[in-house]
């Protein structure tokens, strides 16, 4: 509902058949900003209210300089564990290639607090097959941006950037900013960002249902519709793309922090407002 003359709105929104709810609450907003052009445009072919302004860099992450693994290429892969982000599939993929392989290590951080984690930790083994990995780290929940930046130093290559819908990807963008090579799918609010000179992009397959009966209902009032996927083949060729990269610097990544910024962000969208004003 509205609470005055003027609102609007800045809002997030992965998926690909907007509903009439949804539909509704941009167009009762005198402006609705949009975090990617994807969004824009699926809401534009409903409301004319409708604009496209970015995420930025959070100077929080900087470079630390370290080193961490020896040795070895890691892989990480962050953001709440779901159908949505391909999660277990991402790790089943990399176990089934790389699995007790001591050259490589994937480190995880995918805790979910809508999902109790003896669920989260059953739902990995199955996915695993009930086998374990001594090369496959789960972290728990980092509380500060701190440790998600030592985090983010240690890795090699991202694969979080496989995630079927996004209205960002945070962890992939950021990793990419520090000069590190991400593997990302080619959709959604990924093209606003990465693309073949800083990233290893993976064209989909196909779209499948979003659907998982916890954070995606079929026949609610919000967030109907499909998400991307990828092939196995094109995952085992992604990752050995990134392997042989990865031991430059991904410096068409780091240039993103120029362009991307939470100034550039905040005076968007003043001036949407005050040319909505």
């Amino acid at each position: 509902m509205r609470v005055g003359s003027k609102q609007y709105l800045y809002s997030f929104y992965e998926l690909d058949e907007p509903t009439e709810t949804e539909i509704s609450i941009a167009k009762n907003q005198t402006a609705t900003i949009f975090s990617s052009q994807h969004a824009c445009d699926l809401f534009s072919e409903h409301s004319d209210n409708c604009h496209y302004v970015p995420l930025g860099f959070d100077p929080d992450f900087f470079n630390t300089g370290k080193t961490y693994l020896k040795n070895k290429i890691h892989f990480g892969l962050m953001g709440k564990m779901e159908k949505r982000k391909h999660t277990l599939k991402i790790i089943k993929l990399w176990a089934n290639k790389f699995g007790n392989n001591p050259d490589y290590q994937l480190t995880c951080l995918i805790n979910n607090p809508f999902v109790k984690k003896e669920k989260l930790a059953l739902d990995i083994s199955k996915a695993l097959d009930h086998e374990t990995y001594k090369n496959i780290n789960f972290l728990p929940f980092l509380n500060k941006n701190s440790e998600v930046n030592e985090l983010l130093n240690s890795l090699d290559i991202d694969l979080t950037g496989l995630s079927g819908a996004e209205g960002w990807n945070l962890p992939a963008f950021n990793a990419t900013c520090l000069g590190k090579w991400s593997v990302v799918l080619n959709s959604t609010s990924h093209k606003d960002w990465a693309n073949s000179e800083n990233s290893i992009l993976v064209e989909p397959s196909k779209k499948i249902d979003a659907y998982d009966d916890i954070f995606f209902n079929k026949g609610s009032p919000f967030n109907q519709g499909k998400i991307n996927d990828f092939s196995e083949d094109s995952f085992i060729h992604a990752v050995e793309t990134a392997i042989e990269k990865c031991s430059s610097e991904n410096k068409n990544g780091i240039k993103l922090k120029e362009k991307f910024t939470y100034q550039s962000s905040m005076d968007k969208i003043l001036k949407i407002i005050n040319h909505e004003t």
